[in-house]
């Protein structure tokens, strides 16, 4: 796992000396950071959706032009994830943090609107179980160290570099290994150009 974590470090940070490098010969291509509010649940099959749990991302993101109307965006994100179940007796809450690494494909249909899409992968970097009410367990539900899915979003880009977006995370990896269960997490993110 560590081989992993070390080819994904250096492919971020070629990632970002090549864009850095591309801002000196793009006015568009841009680095910044980017934060927000999240609002995660998780899908288990048969069984529909958890509540929600809520949550924040913060990170930092690098936008390079291919064209005039399309960018790639590699991004690395804090994320807390997680999800609640309530049955009305008592409330378990599993809370998720989450090192999230999205590469989106970015498509400027206007100046200042722009749709994106693409993969994500994440690392679990710790889990914390709570109980309330009649729920008394102590039991904790380890997930999976590494996640995966897509990710879909829209949003508006000022000319002075300031975002507002939203995204949806369709998480594809289980998360527990004995269960089916995915990640499904709602973003509204304001980012800012350095």
């Amino acid at each position: 796992m560590k081989t992993t974590y070390i080819i994904l470090a250096t492919l971020f940070i070629s990632s970002f000396s090549t864009l850095f490098a591309q801002k000196e010969t793009n006015d568009k291509s841009n680095v910044g950071i980017k934060g927000g509010y999240n609002l995660a649940a998780v899908q288990f099959d048969g069984e529909g959706e958890t509540s929600q749990r809520h949550g924040f991302h913060i990170g930092l993101y690098g936008e390079s032009f291919v064209s005039d109307n399309f960018a790639i965006q590699p991004e690395v994100m804090f994320s807390q994830q997680g999800y609640v179940i309530d049955n009305g007796n008592g409330k378990f809450t599993q809370k998720l943090n989450y090192i999230n690494v999205p590469l989106m494909f970015k498509a400027y249909p206007s100046d200042n609107f722009f749709l994106e899409a693409g993969p994500q992968i994440g690392f679990a970097v710790t889990h914390k179980e709570e109980y309330s009410g009649l729920f008394s367990s102590s039991q904790e539900y380890d997930p999976k160290s590494l996640d995966w899915g897509m990710n879909f979003g829209a949003g508006l880009k000022s000319d002075s570099g300031v975002s507002i977006g939203v995204r949806y995370h369709l998480g594809l990896g289980d998360l527990y290994e004995n269960n089916s269960a995915y990640n499904r997490v709602w973003q509204f993110s304001l980012g800012i150009d350095f």
